[in-house]
């Protein structure tokens, strides 16, 4: 069991906020690499409040909380695979079927917990994109976790719109979350919608905490220059970073999560990060014109203004 000095401010768990395609598996998994630190799949426990709710996929009022949830599951069932079984096969994924169904009375609060206990005394690093789709489950994981970390983790619109659009399922994604756009003749599918209410939401709820439990970064800063970016990150976590740990978090394909699992729970990240886990690198480019024509609107439009707006305001254009 974990004691109560072990779980002072820094070594409180770090979570990352963004909407996906945001770089959020990449980044994730490069700070889980961190001697100190344990990079956790998407677990997405804090949509749910009760575990028979987080496996059933059910919010209180009975809707479902996802087209996509039985996948949304295969992050908890890789962790708990490889946490309890050592390895993350058809069989021990099936033990983790039985491990979750045995704590169904729990709150996913707990079983966040006895994972925490489990990894101690490693600090843990998770993402969830899925908890940027309500405020609720925002305010749940703040109340389990009043100490917790965030790291608000920013792609520019421009780039971060067109890869959710070419990702499988990205077009029935941003339907279901309501990122069309009616103002004209013809609907049109908009991913700047999920770009702009998901950074603002994220913006809402990290100004209602003390300024030292959250930073701000640039995904493409870290990519273009990890050398800089990861010491500035382990930095505000009170890290060391020499270069063992640097490069321990410049491979994250070393993560036993940054692989397609079993048949039974092959995600848990982003299918085109664990098709390709490695870093990449990336130039930053600050000379971008949000005026140009984007390529998935027939009007040939640029970025709208309210995106133009916040993307200056997070150190864009």
């Amino acid at each position: 069991m974990a004691s109560n000095s072990a779980r002072e401010l820094n070594r409180e768990p770090v979570f990352i906020l963004a909407p996906p395609r945001s770089f959020t598996s990449l980044v994730s998994t490069m700070l889980g690499q961190h001697p100190q630190m344990y990079g956790f799949p998407e677990l997405n426990l804090f949509m749910a409040e009760s575990m028979d709710e987080f496996w059933r996929g059910v919010d209180r009022d009975g809707g479902r909380k996802s087209t996509f949830w039985p996948v949304m599951r295969h992050g908890l069932l890789r962790t708990v695979a490889q946490l309890y079984a050592g390895e993350q096969t058809i069989d021990s994924v099936a033990l983790a079927y039985r491990w979750i169904h045995a704590r169904a009375s729990r709150s996913t609060h707990e079983i966040f917990q006895e994972l925490l206990e489990k990894i101690d005394p490693l600090i843990a690093v998770e993402k969830s994109p899925g908890y940027l789709r309500r405020r609720s489950y925002l305010d749940r994981l703040r109340e389990a976790l009043p100490q917790a970390r965030f790291i608000h983790l920013l792609r520019h619109p421009r780039g971060q719109c067109a890869s959710v659009l070419k990702a499988r399922g990205g077009k029935l994604m941003l339907m279901m979350l309501n990122a069309v756009d009616t103002s004209g003749d013809t609907a049109i599918i908009e991913p700047q919608i999920l770009w702009h209410d998901a950074h603002a939401l994220v913006m809402e709820f990290l100004n209602e905490l003390p300024r030292e439990q959250w930073l701000r970064v640039q995904g493409e800063r870290i990519l273009a220059n990890p050398d800089t970016e990861l010491p500035r990150i382990c930095q505000w976590l009170e890290l060391p970073c020499g270069p063992r740990e640097l490069a321990a978090m410049k491979a994250p394909e070393q993560s036993p999560y940054a692989y397609v699992g079993p048949i039974n729970a092959r995600l848990g990240n982003d299918i085109n990060f664990l098709l390709e886990p490695r870093l990449r690198s990336a130039q930053f480019d600050d000379d971008d014109d949000p005026a140009e024509p984007l390529p998935w609107r027939p009007d040939h439009q640029g970025l709208h203004p309210a995106v133009v707006e916040l993307a200056q305001e997070l150190g864009y254009f």
